[in-house]
């Protein structure tokens, strides 16, 4: 293992099969996995330039528990032992607050597909993380195509892993 706390992030709103692919990733380098779920608490949540919707309370439907759950669930059901994996919140537009929730040392895997990674693996550098730019993964799904679907009611299920499906499916409709 190149790394003791490799550590991934995002919205995860909902965790879908790339958000999985993304995990498996940092989980062949690390020894522990931290999962940073941004956006955590809406009040935190500012707009950026490069980033146009992320900020949007349609496009963070789910709470900071919901997305805890799913990952938890589904890297459990996925065979992942939980002893090595923590999750927790990361405000990400607030990188004073980042020493609360990222330990010394971790490397914070960035997966680059437009100007917004490349700014955010530059603004964790800025605050003395080590940064893997992972740039070389084609963009498959993303959390926006999920959502569109779901409220559509496309066929979502085939993008997020069974067990995120069976959550979203037994969520009660209008929560989160």
């Amino acid at each position: 293992m190149r790394y003791k706390y490799g550590m991934i992030h995002g919205r995860f709103q909902p965790f879908h099969l790339e958000h999985l692919r993304y995990f498996r990733l940092v989980w062949e380098q690390s020894e522990h996995v931290i999962v940073g779920i941004t956006n955590p608490d809406p009040s935190t949540i500012l707009a950026d330039e490069l980033n146009e919707h992320r900020h949007l309370p349609e496009e963070n439907p789910l709470t900071f528990t919901e997305r805890l759950m799913m990952i938890q669930e589904t890297l459990g059901d996925e065979g992942y032992p939980l002893e090595r994996i923590f999750i927790v919140p990361l405000p990400i537009h607030h990188p004073d607050r980042w020493q609360y929730y990222v330990p010394p040392g971790a490397a914070m895997f960035v997966v680059v597909y437009s100007p917004w990674e490349r700014q955010k693996a530059e603004r964790f550098r800025r605050a003395g993380l080590e940064v893997v730019v992972v740039d070389n993964l084609k963009k498959g799904i993303s959390g926006q195509e999920v959502r569109s679907m779901l409220v559509s009611n496309g066929n979502w299920e085939r993008l997020v892993p069974p067990t995120v499906a069976r959550f979203l499916q037994r969520k009660p409709e209008g929560e989160g």
